[in-house]
């Protein structure tokens, strides 16, 4: 039974400067993405009444990154982190501002508009900053860090999604944009005064190939580097396991972001406060969970993290879809999504975990690249089904299949990694 030592996450807090300032930028940027996302998300099925719609706005967002994340990586891992971090946050603040001029429904494709623009620069940023983690915590605290980075984005999401009521119910899209946009502003301001180095470790064999490199062209050089990331996923065992599991759970979340607004409104009957509510409290969890990572990482294998969370995930939300059918009542809902943040927090920090573990500093950015890319496509897909198919006579059967996807996923990593992380090669692949 592994001991737990409350103090571990406090003590990694106060070694690593660099991981506080990326966890706090983290904490700003993401606590105002949740504040535009729920105000969104239920205002535009609100105004059309339509599936469709509310699974255009989550294709808005995801399709970009399927036409763009596959190359991103490579971008990623050539530029300096850091600096890609601080400018795509300057773009994303930009990027908002047509919001403020949506005043009907006539107006929503702006907010399409803006979600499309808003995905292509996250395609950059996201696989920057998971690359970055590592660099700014040794090795062995990268279960705890990458814990503390759950429970900040569950902080966020709880903090988002109560502000996101209160800010669109005194300044509508307009001022949920500026608050939105603040926030990014800040963020970019907490990146820029970490000191280490947003450069990625490149071996001197291949630094030394950059002439070389030059003389054969910039674009057979972009393909040779995008097709280095997809041997990197297709060569190890570890992280194409992750990739299909991957591509299971996240079909599930686009099934979940078109259709859980319309299950709130017509299976729970509740109003957008309920909503938001509901959406936000998973974050409780998420917060506990992980802290709970945190405190025993040194002794949790991730691959059981990774396997017994994402179990645990699924069965909890086919309690969460399923009970109605007995009971038509939120709040049990709102109890369930508490639960369920802390698997859901395990399952997190244990995939980043084995991503972080199985890759090199100079392919990282690649392979997280190819990750968001699977996500994805996967989003586009289960985004896609829910609106053809969950109708209000299709919500709850439609959406059972997140939850039972999940349990497969955990299957999966089982039967395919087996029990623990000590039967792995934990060495990063390199060919």
């Amino acid at each position: 039974m592994p001991s737990l030592d409350l103090r571990s996450p406090a003590r990694l807090w106060g070694r690593a400067p660099g991981l506080r300032l990326l966890l706090g930028a983290g904490l700003v940027s993401m606590t105002g993405d949740w504040l535009l996302s729920v105000g969104l998300a239920y205002s535009i099925y609100a105004v059309t009444g339509s599936t469709l719609a509310s699974a255009a706005a989550l294709l808005s967002a995801f399709v970009p990154q399927v036409l763009v994340g596959s190359v991103a990586g490579v971008f990623v891992d050539r530029w300096d982190r850091k600096r890609t971090m601080i400018a795509a946050n300057v773009l994303l603040a930009v990027g908002l501002t047509p919001l403020v001029v949506v005043s009907g429904a006539d107006q929503v494709w702006v907010v399409y508009v803006v979600l499309a623009v808003q995905s292509c620069i996250e395609v950059f940023f996201s696989p920057a900053e998971q690359a970055f983690l590592p660099k700014v915590v040794d090795d062995t605290d990268l279960v705890a860090a990458n814990g503390l980075n759950g429970q900040v984005r569950n902080l966020a999401r709880l903090l988002g999604s109560g502000a996101g009521g209160l800010v669109a119910a005194f300044g509508g899209i307009r001022g949920v944009a500026v608050a939105d946009a603040l926030t990014f502003v800040v963020a970019g301001l907490l990146v820029a005064r970490i000191r280490t180095s947003g450069r990625a470790d490149v071996p001197a064999l291949l630094a030394g190939e950059e002439a070389t490199e030059i003389v054969r062209g910039r674009v057979a050089t972009l393909v040779e580097e995008w097709r280095e990331g997809f041997r990197t996923v297709s060569g190890n065992h570890v992280i194409s396991t992750l990739m299909i599991a991957m591509l299971i759970t996240s079909t599930g979340e686009g099934i979940m972001g078109t259709l859980f607004a319309p299950y709130v409104r017509h299976v729970l009957h509740g109003s957008g406060e309920v909503y938001g509510v509901i959406t936000g409290v998973q974050a409780i969890g998420g917060v506990v969970g992980g802290f709970l990572v945190a405190v025993v990482a040194e002794r949790w294998s991730a691959v059981t993290m990774v396997w017994v969370a994402s179990i645990l995930f699924g069965l909890l939300d086919l309690a969460i879809f399923l009970y109605p059918v007995l009971w038509v009542n939120p709040w049990p809902a709102a109890v369930g999504m508490i639960i369920v943040g802390l698997p859901g927090a395990v399952l997190v920090a244990g995939t980043m975990t084995l991503f972080q573990r199985h890759t090199t500093d100079e392919r990282r950015g690649r392979v997280f690249s190819l990750m968001s890319l699977a996500q994805a496509v996967s989003v586009v897909v289960g985004s896609t089904l829910a609106g053809v198919l969950g109708g209000p006579s299709g919500i709850i059967p439609i959406l059972a299949l997140q939850g039972a996807g999940y349990v497969v996923a955990g299957l999966l990593v089982l039967s395919r990694l087996g029990l623990h992380e000590t039967s792995l090669d934990l060495s990063p692949t390199r060919s």
